[in-house]
C-alpha cells in the first residue's frame, strides 16, 4: 500500500534482477512498468506512472430473427385500413419485408374474407348483378339470396386458393408491395403488372403463378355452382378476366397521386 500522497519505496533489491512494478487501483486501469534492473548500490525513481480510468465494456449481441420481424410486420398489415374503413391488410410499404409463414397467409386470407367490409361488397355486388338479371336465377328474394351466396364464394375461392393455398405451396408472398419512388408512369406499370408479377419467399421476383392460377381455378369452381345457362369456358374466362381486372384496378389508386395520401392514412 502507497502512502496518502502515492508515494512507495522498496529498499534491499537484489542486483542484476530484473522487476516489474505492478500498481492497482480501484476504479483505474493497472499500470505495469517495464522490465527494471539495479546495479550495486544503485536507486532508481520510476516516472511516468499513470493511472486511467478504468474502461468499461459492454457487449451486445444482435441476431436477426426472420420470424420475429415478419410477426411486426404482418401484426402493423393487419391493422392497415384505408379511411380507417377499407381493408388494406395485402399492401406491404416496406422496401425489405420479412417473408409470410404459410400460418400468416391463411390467417391474413381468412381476416379478409370475414370483414364486415367484404361483407359490405359482397351485397353490393350481388345487388348490381339482380338488376342485369346475372347469373340466370331469375328474381325475387330467392335468387337474389343465391346471387349473393355465389359472389361470397367467388370472392372466398378467390381469396384463400390465391391468396394462401398456392402462395404457400409455390412460397411466393401475396401481398402487393407499395413502390415509394418513380415517376407516376413507373408507379402505374408496377401496379399493373402486380397480378402477373410476385415475390417469392426468397426476396425475388418471378411470375406470379399464385395468383394467375387462383383467379382460374376460383373460376373454374363457379362452373360447378352457377346455373346450367351460364356454365361453361365462357364463364370461366369470363370471371377470370374480371377478377385480374379487379386486380389491378384495386392497384392503381396505390400507386399513382393518391398513393401519398394513402400510405399517411394507413400509417
Amino acid at each position: 500500500m502507497t502512502r496518502e500522497n502515492g508515494l512507495f519505496q522498496f529498499n534491499d533489491v537484489k542486483r542484476g534482477t530484473p522487476y516489474q512494478i505492478n500498481i492497482s487501483a480501484k476504479g483505474f486501469a493497472d499500470w505495469t512498468s517495464s522490465a527494471i534492473t539495479l546495479d550495486p548500490g544503485q536507486f532508481k525513481i520510476v516516472t511516468g506512472i499513470q493511472l486511467r480510468i478504468e474502461t468499461e465494456r459492454t457487449t451486445v449481441d444482435v441476431h436477426y430473427d426472420p420470424m420475429h420481424v415478419a410477426t411486426e410486420q404482418f401484426k402493423a398489415e393487419e391493422k392497415q385500413r384505408i379511411f380507417g374503413i377499407i381493408p388494406n391488410f395485402y399492401v406491404s410499404f416496406e422496401s425489405d419485408p420479412a417473408p409470410l409463414t404459410a400460418k400468416m397467409k391463411f390467417k391474413l386470407a381468412l381476416k379478409v374474407s370475414v370483414d364486415p367490409v367484404t361483407a359490405a361488397g359482397v351485397f353490393l355486388v350481388a345487388s348490381a348483378k339482380q338488376a342485369g338479371n346475372s347469373p340466370n336465377f331469375g328474381q325475387g328474394w330467392g335468387a337474389f339470396g343465391e346471387r349473393a351466396g355465389v359472389t361470397a364464394v367467388d370472392g372466398f375461392s378467390d381469396i384463400m386458393i390465391g391468396g394462401a393455398v398456392l402462395p404457400s405451396l409455390l412460397h411466393q408472398d401475396p401481398r402487393y408491395f407499395y413502390q415509394g419512388t418513380g415517376t407516376t408512369s413507373s408507379r402505374v406499370r408496377h401496379a399493373m403488372f402486380s397480378p402477373f408479377v410476385a415475390k417469392g419467399d426468397n426476396g425475388k421476383w418471378q411470375p406470379n403463378y399464385s395468383s394467375v392460377s387462383g383467379d382460374l381455378a376460383s373460376s373454374a369452381l363457379a362452373d360447378l355452382y352457377y346455373p346450367t345457362s351460364d356454365r361453361g369456358a365462357g364463364l370461366v374466362f369470363g370471371n377470370f378476366a374480371i377478377q385480374t381486372a379487379e386486380r389491378i384496378g384495386a392497384s392503381l389508386p396505390k400507386s399513382s397521386f393518391s398513393a401519398n395520401l394513402l400510405e399517411e392514412v394507413v400509417t
